[in-house]
């Protein structure tokens, strides 16, 4: 008698069963890819990975002498119950922004920037994105370093509230790693949608909370649109472990916290679909 073999069908839902296919047993090249991905940004340069942390520091340097020594507005910034100098405010929403729009446009541009892997189809494209994102993690750790040292100078900490950080920090990687899942397959395929990325990422920077309370909005209605922003969600929970002491599952701010879950959900199905959808092309569009 003929023995039928039945093939068992492999998880693949909306394309996400291949990318976690793809990371099986990569943990330690992705960790290697990563750190050379930091060494090729800054190639020729003298100080080489530094200037990713100089940058950022100059900027925050200058924002505190226009804002402290310049226009003097030391009224301060009301966000959850208490009142905090414009520099402090502006400093824990500035930091999570820089990996934030590093996140966003170097995504985007992952695939087209190491295009030597995607002729090769054995390497696995969506360890890519993976290690990109990872590179401009090790910055945000060492910025994240500096800022909490001038947080506690200035009295702020420490608290048990500040190892919610990692969690939020956690998230932040997570969630735009999946978007890039969707960008970097796009911008491969089409130079316009990487100028669009580029041209959107100034209006997200006004449009989110890094210089002004989100909280504060009127009508309560547009205060609440702004949930949709996740954005608002990083930069209001760095404020709120390093600043508020506020617990992150706050039942105040339950609403936010789901619309960000659902949100995280909907675009990782998202991301590996069109991550799926392009994959095969990409040998061919590049």
């Amino acid at each position: 008698m003929e023995m039928v073999k039945i093939e068992k069908k492999k998880f693949d839902l909306f394309g996400l069963g291949q990318i976690i296919g793809e990371h099986k047993g990569k943990l330690r090249q992705i960790r290697m890819l990563s750190v050379n991905e930091l060494k090729k940004k800054y190639k020729g340069a003298a100080l080489g990975p530094l200037w990713a942390l100089i940058k950022p520091t100059f900027t925050l340097f200058i924002l505190w002498f226009a804002f402290e020594i310049g226009l003097r507005r030391n009224g301060g910034v009301h966000f959850i119950n208490a009142k905090y100098p414009q520099f402090v405010f502006m400093l824990t929403g500035y930091v999570p922004w820089f990996y934030i729009s590093e996140c966003i446009v170097g995504g985007s541009r992952s695939i087209r920037n190491n295009k030597q892997f995607v002729t090769k189809l054995s390497f696995p494209v969506s360890n890519i994105m993976t290690f990109t994102s990872l590179s401009g993690l090790y910055i945000h750790f060492l910025l994240c370093v500096i800022m909490y040292i001038v947080l506690v100078c200035l009295g702020y900490g420490p608290s048990w509230y500040n190892l919610q950080f990692f969690y939020y920090c956690a998230m932040m990687y997570l969630f735009f790693l999946v978007l890039s899942w969707a960008t970097a397959p796009l911008s491969a395929f089409s130079k316009d949608f990487e100028n669009l990325i580029n041209s959107v990422i100034t209006g997200l920077f006004w449009l989110s909370g890094i210089f002004w309370n989100t909280y504060d909005i009127r009508p309560v209605w547009l205060q609440r649109l702004m949930y949709f922003n996740p954005i608002n969600y990083f930069v209001n929970g760095y404020r709120k472990c390093f600043l508020t002491d506020t617990f992150i599952f706050d039942a105040n701010y339950t609403t936010e916290t789901i619309v960000f879950f659902a949100e995280l959900v909907l675009m990782t199905f998202v991301g590996a679909h069109t991550y799926k959808k392009f994959r095969k092309i990409l040998p061919d569009v590049l």
